[in-house]
């Protein structure tokens, strides 16, 4: 947890007594109001411990942290009632789980350490990245470097602000090893190898591509004589963070080498061959000193952990084993480089990021087996896309979609894009449609990524209240397909009747998780065998009351949880519209005043619903009390037998108590009360506000306010006790019982075409992705359809493991079935034109573990060797073609089979792209 530091001082040591909490709570929220109120680099705040921050919430209430800068949740949000009460005031701060012991305390003191003492202090600053989309963080983890003297092989850490300049960092050894700065030389010393010397300059070490944990090498000048290190060293015992492991021995990366940190441009010198040779100025890792041995095959080199960089490994390693792309970057690709579009990812050179990929695809695929560090390129990925950077574990579709798109705007072939407004299609033909929708978005997106990777998809959204239909035909790079086994649930619910013809039922049915109410109420109405002239009114009971109503059709099922209390209750269609009756019970309570103003009292059992005409006096809400209880009435009763006992009731007393279903659902005329006309009313009842802090008693002729909801209390008696087993509205059952689990036994497992036909079903759109209506001029809630109509040479299918809502994260481990050879989609496809769309896999990236960690690899298939290989950041592996499906299948992708049928036919601008073997393509590489 971050604290923003307060710039003043509250003098409180003069009294013993702490502050309240609501006013620590009060200073604490204005600090982190006023820091996000003015975000700018090199605010000051203060690292607190979380354990430590969790009991000072839990000791001032919830409330503060939750949108503290560094977008840390706080854990404040589940924390029970009682405890929040009980809550004690923590003791000094204490930080020591932060850290190590080559830490100490540093700078002034944060308001929270003036108020609790403690320490140490942690002072760390606000920084930004990105140099397109900035973004605040604190830099809770400085850069951690190992610096080794080579005049002595020791060692020391090094620890400074990744926007620190080489001077600080000069200042900062010198000022350790007492050298004097004319005579040091600092060296990127990566793997413990010499790539770059660090030259004394304004240049941030984040842009010299430094890594979190790496060694520096300090050699002094002395005269004519520079100290020079053997190649031992110690390994590294002081990471700040837990990096992920290694997963192979390999230790040493190869790469071009950086001239001086300094970046000079992109040269092209191109020799017959046609690849690109450059002096790209991140070049790193040495790579001149490995280059693959003659005869040695490419594409077998794997991708150095720099950190939890498994996701961008596994990425990377399915794009560049992907035909079209290696074909295409493995020639000269310069004149593609869009010098002019605003949207390429470049600052001081134009097309960075397609130049750094086509760097490191050339390295990876010209290396042999050797190991890469791929520090060029995710520097320049965090500088293009800053929720990339540091070490946190990312997903990988996410890094894919980011990188395709950003390779795209650099290859974009257009240097003006043209206004173009789009047409609805107004009944037009499909085709026609459809291929002025392509047209448009080639006018404007004309890339080697729209060739081959970009496909279009049939889009139609109706109105539910005029019908309008619109029809759109919109391009996508990849398919994000759910996962339907894996988002089925059994709901119990109780049907309710609401005239008092039967007792309250349970229930259960299997839904799909991203469902909605409308499906629920669908299956319930089956179970139920629910009448053409009924409906049923979904509610959600807490505390014995109704909480809310689930009568939005559209409401995601995943606002229900597994503990809720969900029940429904069978209502006449035609009653619909009149005034709601909620019937609330509590027990009989004598009160001593007649007061009965405020008064709430301890309530029971499940709330009953019903439909009344207005005017309702309280002779009808009676009347309709005993229709409601009916179904639960005795078939024997002596009030002589309760002898006083709580509540007047004695369940041993009760002769053979009936269990039969028959025996309850009395007729009408056997449950009805006697006359009212000569009598009281039969029932203790009282109408209560909506908030049930005022409730009067109901009379027989008194005619209650009726709204569109009344709500009435109903006390239980000795009489009501005797007449009526309340039994049957007590206990009943969850959504899912709390500690019931299914068997574990394996899913089922599912097709990647059930999933595929998931992803095309059509489907109301979300109350927060509303549609504007352009004929009723209202934002409504349409349904939508896809269909697919042109697909592209190559297929991405993004399979939804993790599924994440305001009420529950997931991570799904179902097992996709998935063809290898000859995926035909030719019965998805509603653009009939005879061509054959069949595929075949040649990358699978995966995932295995949870949420928020877990670890990448990836499958990839040599085309021309035929054969499958496993990569597993540096370590690669053959694989058998029957071992790469998995559960853990995350990504796949698939490219095209080239048919005579459709051989030189594209569906994109561009015809197919020939594949040519890498290994025997001739590659001309600068030293």
């Amino acid at each position: 947890m971050t604290i923003p530091d307060s710039g003043f001082m509250i003098d409180n040591d003069a009294s013993c007594l702490p502050l309240p909490p609501e006013e620590e709570k009060r200073i604490v929220k204005e600090l982190t109001d006023q820091s996000e109120a003015n975000l700018k680099e090199g605010n000051l705040y203060y690292v607190v411990s979380n354990r430590w921050y969790s009991s000072w919430q839990r000791y001032t209430g919830p409330g503060i942290g939750e949108s503290s800068v560094d977008g840390w949740a706080s854990e404040s949000q589940n924390m029970d009632v009682l405890s929040l009460k009980n809550a004690e005031r923590p003791g000094p701060i204490d930080n020591s789980d932060l850290l190590l012991k080559e830490d100490g305390s540093e700078g002034d003191e944060p308001e929270l350490r003036r108020m609790y003492k403690g320490g140490p202090a942690l002072p760390r600053k606000l920084i930004s990245q990105g140099d397109f989309h900035k973004t605040f963080i604190v830099e809770v983890y400085l850069l951690c470097l190992k610096l080794i003297d080579a005049r002595d092989k020791s060692q020391s850490i090094i620890r400074l602000s990744k926007k620190a300049s080489t001077s600080e960092l000069y200042e900062k050894v010198c000022r350790i090893t007492g050298v004097e700065q004319e005579k040091a030389c600092i060296w990127d010393y990566f793997n413990k190898r010499k790539h770059a010397m660090l030259n004394v300059s304004n240049r941030i070490l984040e842009e010299s591509n430094l890594q979190m944990d790496q060694e520096i090498l300090l050699e002094v000048q002395d005269g004519n004589y520079t100290s020079r290190l053997g190649k031992d060293s110690t390994g590294n015992e002081f990471a700040l963070v837990s990096l992920e492991p290694s997963r192979s021995s390999v230790s040493i990366a190869g790469g071009p080498v950086m001239s001086n940190g300094h970046s000079t441009g992109y040269n092209f010198n191109l020799c017959h061959g046609s690849a690109v040779s450059s002096s790209f100025s991140d070049m790193d890792d040495g790579y001149d000193a490995y280059k693959s041995k003659k005869g040695e095959r490419g594409g077998l080199a794997g991708l150095q952990n720099l950190g939890n960089t498994c996701f961008m490994n596994s990425a990377l390693q399915c794009l560049v084993h992907t035909p079209p792309l290696f074909e295409y970057f493995l020639q000269d690709y310069s004149d593609e480089i869009n010098t002019d579009n605003p949207l390429g990812m470049h600052v001081a050179v134009q097309g960075e990021l397609a130049l750094a990929f086509g760097e490191l695809l050339r390295k990876l695929w010209s290396s042999g087996r050797t190991t890469i560090a791929p520090r060029a390129f995710k520097g320049k990925l965090a500088r293009f896309a800053p929720q990339f950077s540091g070490y946190n574990q990312h997903d990988s579709q996410e890094l894919l979609a980011f990188l395709l798109d950003g390779l795209h705007e650099d290859l974009n072939r257009v240097k003006r894009k043209p206004y173009i407004e789009t047409k609805d299609s107004d009944g037009r033909p499909d085709e026609e449609v459809a291929d002025e929708c392509w047209k448009n978005h080639k006018a404007r997106n004309d890339s080697l990524i729209v060739d081959v990777c970009q496909g279009q998809y049939k889009s139609t959204l109706v109105c539910p209240a005029c019908e309008k239909i619109s029809i759109t035909f919109d391009p996508f790079m990849y398919l994000s397909l759910p996962l339907p086994s894996t988002v089925t649930r059994p709901m119990t619910v109780t049907v309710f009747y609401g005239d008092g013809s039967g007792l309250p039922m349970p229930y259960t049915v299997t839904l799909l998780k991203q469902g909605c109410c409308k499906d629920l109420s669908e299956a319930l109405s089956t179970a139920c065998c629910l009448k053409s002239n009924e409906i049923l009114l979904l509610a959600e009971v807490y505390e014995h009351r109704i909480f809310r109503y689930l009568e939005n059709p559209s409401e995601s099922l995943a606002s229900i949880k597994e503990d809720d209390h969900i029940v429904a209750y069978r209502l006449s269609k035609n009653l619909v519209g009149r005034t709601r009756v909620e019937i609330i019970h509590r027990p009989h309570e004598k009160l001593v005043s007649e007061s009965l103003k405020g008064y709430q009292g301890k309530l029971m059992g499940f709330p009953l619903v019903t439909y009344l005409e207005d005017p309702i006096s309280g002779a009808d809400i009676d009347a309709a009390v005993s229709r409601l209880l009916s179904p639960l009435k005795r078939t024997h009763s002596s009030v002589k037998l309760h002898n006083g006992k709580e509540n007047g009731f004695v369940k041993e007393a009760i002769e053979e108590p009936s269990n039969n279903y028959n025996l309850r659902s009395l007729s009408m005329d056997n449950t009805e009360p006697e006359e009212t006309s000569s009598r009281e009313l039969s029932f203790q009842l009282f109408v209560t506000d909506g908030n049930s802090s005022n409730c009067k008693p109901i009379e027989k002729n008194s005619v209650v306010n009726s709204g569109r909801i009344v709500k009435v209390f109903l006390d239980w008696t000795d009489r009501e006790h005797d007449l009526y087993d309340i039994s049957y509205l007590k206990d009943l059952p969850e959504v899912q019982k709390a500690g019931f689990t299914v068997k574990k036994t394996r899913q089922e497992a599912i097709s990647l075409f059930t999933c595929l036909e998931a992803f095309l079903k059509e489907e109301p759109l979300g109350p927060d992705d509303m549609w504007y209506c352009p004929k009723c001029k209202e934002h409504r809630q349409a349904t939508k359809k896809l269909d697919l109509w042109m697909l592209p040479e190559i297929l991405v299918f993004h399979l939804k493991r993790f599924s994440y809502s305001r009420y529950s994260k997931n991570k799904l481990d179902t097992f996709v079935n998935f063809p290898i050879h000859d995926l035909d989609l030719g019965k998805y496809m509603i653009n009939k034109d005879g061509k054959p769309h069949v595929y075949e896999l040649y990358a699978i990236s995966n995932h295995y573990g949870g949420l928020g960690g877990g670890h990448y690899t990836a499958y990839a298939k040599l085309i021309d060797e035929n054969k499958w290989y496993h990569f597993d950041d540096s370590h690669v592996s053959p694989v058998k073609e029957s071992d790469i499906k998995t559960s853990a299948a995350y990504v796949l992708f698939y490219k095209r089979v080239r048919t005579e049928a459709n051989a030189g036919v594209g569906e994109t601008s561009q015809g197919p792209i020939g594949i040519v073997s890498p290994s025997r393509s001739t590659l001309c590489l600068a030293d």
